[in-house]
């Protein structure tokens, strides 16, 4: 058996078939400590994320027409710098609020989207992000190929990744 808590801090367990009940909920008993610490970590987890991407509002009209400004010069010259370095070319750039990614790239209409959220973020995770993209657009999947790639065209890409994962993780710490 097995116990995971959600992201919305709802506890799954797996269980074989045929499993008595009594068994399943001794079993959870048994974790209830395990379980309650897990939730409070979620709970924490999921505040800090919340408090991180607040840091910049969008709830105005105003608020996404600046945001995107700003992000548009930002990745302009990054866009246009790695596009002509690797052989690429998008057929369009755009952006939306994503939290769940940074970045988006449809291999088949060639479209990139960005997180506005990438404001956040230091420049060079930025330009990281911008990368991984592109790759994509010369290899779709997260493979050997496409890490190749990210070593030749942004080799500090691990350390880019690591740092923006440490900054959603550790903003409120």
């Amino acid at each position: 058996m097995s116990i995971r808590i959600t992201k919305n801090g709802d506890v799954h367990v797996s269980a074989p078939i045929g499993l008595p009940k009594k068994q399943v909920v001794d079993f959870i008993e048994q974790h209830q400590d395990w379980i309650d610490e897990a939730r409070k970590k979620t709970s924490e987890r999921q505040k800090q994320r919340a408090d991180f991407y607040n840091q910049l509002p969008l709830t105005t009209q105003a608020q996404r027409v600046e945001a995107w400004t700003k992000l548009k010069a930002l990745l302009e010259p990054m866009v246009k710098k790695y596009s002509k370095e690797m052989g690429v070319r998008p057929s369009t750039v755009s952006c939306k609020p994503m939290i769940s990614r940074w970045g988006r790239c449809n291999v088949k209409t060639r479209a990139v989207c960005f997180s506005t959220y990438l404001l956040l973020l230091p420049e060079w995770c930025v330009e990281h992000v911008v990368v991984h993209e592109l790759c994509h657009l010369l290899e779709p999947s997260h493979n050997a190929r496409f890490h190749a790639l990210m070593d030749k065209y942004f080799p500090r890409w691990k350390e880019a990744n690591k740092k923006t994962r440490q900054m959603i993780t550790c903003f409120s710490c």
